[in-house]
């Protein structure tokens, strides 16, 4: 197979004692065509796995909550690639006006990166198209705040950036110069809305997943909008009916591989080995899903047959309860404040909880105690840990 046409162009920029050349990458789809022989055996297996994704979700008792609790998960790992230290107990605390134990910055940037699978989630469904005008909105809410403030948020790079080095003589890899940038960048719009290359929606997204992230048209925040594309994709697609699959997990598992299949498919139009591994990873992810649904259903109806058998304590007990899923690392004014309870009810339906084994006092302290539902914080954070 001739792949020359596969690869891109690099062009010499920049001035005396400082040249450096970047790269422009050819249009979508690959020429010559994709081996789909030799993908196949990968995309059946990765569409067989989504689909009992998709009837586990549709019959789980606490969708919305899974729903609500993997978007959160997805926005760390997408964050904790890009190098931030938050935990999901810290994201929790956050989110509810409580204290994290890591920089601030850190847990807004993941935060931002919720609110922006949330807006981006909502467009769609408002029937406006993934196109140019929804990434750069998307954009602007992931950089609202933070440290990305001051990288424009909403706007297209006007100046060079670069992967890796100090500068782009010595960079790992050097995107299209602005004078490219457009030409690039409607050239990738042009491939989301045609409909005339039969590829299956999983072939598509990891084709725009590649093309975005080597256009790189950001200052910052390409890599988890190029992640966060991946999902919009398929559930415009109607590929999966709610936002359950995410790849971060196995891309912060295998990031040094990722990082190669990104770079092989720049210098050597290796395209099918990069779709074997995504295809691979979409499989992976759907599957690990199913085992999360399943380990949380477990644990919510081991501990619901315990607070049952507490007699009339159980109300105030299973109100607790229900918080704690949404939020599972609390203090007795939390409680109280957010459930509408007096100090002493709280503190008697935690202690009751603790009794059960269901939650842990971690602070060792008379007062001011702070209580963790482990077992299920545990289930969440498989793999979440910050690098």
């Amino acid at each position: 197979m001739d792949i020359k046409k596969r690869i891109g162009t690099y062009i010499k920029q920049g001035s005396a004692g400082a040249y450096y050349k970047c790269y422009v990458p050819p249009k979508l789809p690959p020429v010559p065509s994709l081996q789909m022989e030799q993908l196949y055996p990968y995309l059946d297996k990765a569409i067989h796995a989504v689909a009992e994704l998709n009837a586990l979700a549709k019959s789980i008792p606490n969708a919305s909550l899974f729903i609500y609790m993997y978007v959160r998960k997805e926005a760390l790992l997408s964050s904790q690639i890009e190098g931030t230290q938050s935990s999901f107990a810290d994201l929790m605390l956050f989110e509810h006006d409580q204290k994290p134990d890591v920089a601030i910055e850190d847990v807004e940037e993941v935060s931002h990166y919720v609110s922006a699978i949330h807006y981006g989630l909502e467009r769609i469904k408002e029937g406006f198209p993934l196109s140019l005008r929804l990434i750069r909105e998307i954009h602007q809410v992931l950089l609202s705040g933070g440290r990305g403030i001051h990288k424009s948020p909403g706007q297209f790079r006007r100046s060079q950036n670069w992967i890796g080095g100090s500068r782009p003589g010595n960079a790992l890899f050097v995107p299209p110069s602005p004078e490219y940038l457009k030409d690039c960048l409607s050239d990738f719009e042009k491939f989301l809305y045609d409909e005339k290359y039969a590829y299956h929606i999983l072939i598509k997204a990891g084709l725009v997943h590649v093309q975005f992230e080597t256009i790189h048209p950001f200052l910052d925040g390409n890599g988890r909008v190029g992640r966060l594309l991946i999902i919009l994709m398929l559930c415009e697609n109607g590929f999966i009916a709610d936002p359950i699959l995410y790849l971060s997990l196995y891309l912060k598992q295998n990031r040094k591989l990722y990082y190669e299949l990104l770079q092989q498919v720049r210098e050597n139009g290796a395209w099918e080995a990069w779709l074997e591994f995504f295809l691979q990873g979409v499989a992976h992810s759907a599957k690990q899903a199913c085992m999360t649904i399943e380990k949380i259903n477990h644990l919510f109806a081991q501990d619901m047959l315990l607070i049952d058998a507490l007699g009339k304590a159980r109300f105030s007990v299973e109100k607790v309860f229900e918080y704690l899923k949404k939020l599972p690392q609390l203090s007795v004014a939390v409680v109280a404040q957010e459930l509408g309870m007096s100090e002493p009810t709280a503190r008697t339906a935690l202690d009751h909880l603790q009794q059960l084994n269901i939650v842990e006092e971690i602070t060792g302290k008379k007062r001011n105690r702070t209580y963790v539902y482990k077992k299920y914080l545990d289930i969440l954070e498989q793999g979440a840990e910050p690098l």
